[in-house]
């Protein structure tokens, strides 16, 4: 086999120009699924992160009528409504699927929030428990966290996240100082930041509504003085960290079920998760399956490669009739006649391969630097193109090798 190896390598060295352009359909075909295929991967981790967030394995569970979140009217929470008990946060925390849960309360749009004459404008009010910080990834940025005391003593403290203490403070230091939200006077104790930031890739004016609020700002108060500024008998929501991204869709549901032993007898009103992981799973199939029309087309240039490789073998052959015959004359058997050419018709696809997956490296480099696509290289992409280069090598160069491998001694050593 190694002796095989070294005469396919003279071979093809020996005819440099004729093998590389031999290669260039075997080329081309690897570079374009490579870079395809990374794409691909990249554009799926993209809508990933845009929707879920790096590390943020984080599930919303909310109330809602129907389809559409839950109104808070005058009345507060809908007849017949219980809060959530401490047995369902633990229950809650003893599932598989959850590391940590937090419960709040939350306007989703900050009407009345004041510093001095500076509104804010947008954003969202959250009443948070003492572990909501911790499961939603947030970190202390200046000044301090809510303490026990802020929540037994009811105090009237908020921290903002930095959009809202820019906004509102316009580069002064926010802590310490007092704002108003609906009327009540609050101390700002502190300003808080995510702890790993994902900055969205806004493509449409649906994808700037949905990371509008977020940015707009957020104010948040101990969960215990909810009430001395909003409604007494508010139902609360509930946002769980689930052990991976893959455990996101059991947890939201997992929790949903727990939280609706405390609904309404009304079916239409009940918990339910915001399963992002799902919606990023129908995005990334999406995008899956119109790239892969592509990768159909790209594979018809490894057809047209393998074809190239057929006829320089099969002029090979013919080139090297004299050859054969004098080898069969010597004692050579068939199997061995059509191994050295099997042999060099793989040698000269797998370089191929090897060469197209250096090739689409670079291809996909250059597609992310000019058109801003997110690309990922596929490690499994780049060891199945040369396995199926490889592959092609041996389909294709099987006909040459039976004619080289049949060939008449006789007529082979007379061949002109």
């Amino acid at each position: 086999m190694a002796e095989d190896i070294r005469l396919a390598f003279q071979g093809i060295w020996s005819h440099k120009m004729r093998s590389f352009l031999t290669m260039l359909g075997i080329i081309i075909g690897i570079a374009s699924i490579i870079s395809i295929v990374s794409t691909i991967k990249g554009t799926q981790e993209q809508i990933k992160q845009n929707l879920i967030g790096s590390g943020n394995n984080t599930v919303t569970v909310s109330l809602k009528e129907g389809e559409s979140d839950y109104e808070i009217g005058y009345e507060g929470k809908p007849k017949g409504f219980s809060p959530v008990t401490k047995d369902q946060v633990s229950q809650i925390q003893e599932l598989d699927s959850v590391s940590s849960v937090s419960l709040y309360c939350a306007r989703n749009y900050a009407d009345g929030v004041y510093y001095n004459s500076t509104a804010l404008e947008g954003g969202k009010v959250m009443g948070i428990d003492a572990s909501y910080l911790q499961t939603c990834g947030y970190c202390i940025r200046e000044g301090r966290a809510f303490v026990t005391s802020d929540y037994t003593n009811y105090r009237k403290v908020v921290l903002l996240d930095a959009s809202a203490a820019n906004s509102l403070f316009a580069g002064e230091d926010p802590v310490g100082k007092t704002i108003e939200i609906q009327g009540q006077p609050f101390s700002v104790v502190g300003v808080i930041e995510k702890t790993n930031l994902v900055e969205p890739v806004i493509n449409s004016m649906s994808d700037y509504q949905t990371y509008h609020q977020a940015e707009s700002g957020m104010v948040c108060m101990p969960l215990a003085s909810w009430p001395i500024t909003y409604s007494y008998d508010e139902p609360e929501n509930a946002v769980v960290r689930a052990v991976s991204t893959e455990m996101m869709s059991k947890a939201g549901k997992q929790t949903a079920d727990i939280l609706n032993g405390s609904t309404a007898a009304d079916a239409t009103i009940k918990y339910q998760a915001e399963d992002v992981l799902e919606t990023a799973r129908n995005l990334q199939s999406l995008s899956e399956s119109t790239n892969s029309q592509l990768l159909w087309i790209a594979s018809i240039s490894l057809l047209v490669g393998g074809i190239g490789v057929m006829n320089i073998m099969l002029v090979s052959v013919t080139e090297r009739t004299r050859e054969i015959g004098l080898k069969k004359a010597l004692g050579a058997r068939k199997r061995r006649i059509m191994v050295q050419f099997l042999t060099e018709s793989a040698v000269l696809t797998s370089i191929g391969g090897v060469l197209g997956v250096i090739v689409g490296i670079i291809l996909s480099q250059v597609i992310s630097r000019v058109s801003s696509v997110p690309v990922a290289i596929s490690v499994p992409a780049i060891v199945f193109s040369v396995a199926f280069s490889m592959a092609i090598g041996i389909i294709f160069g099987l006909l040459p090798s039976m004619k080289a491998a049949n060939l008449n001694p006789i007529d082979a050593l007379r061949y002109e």
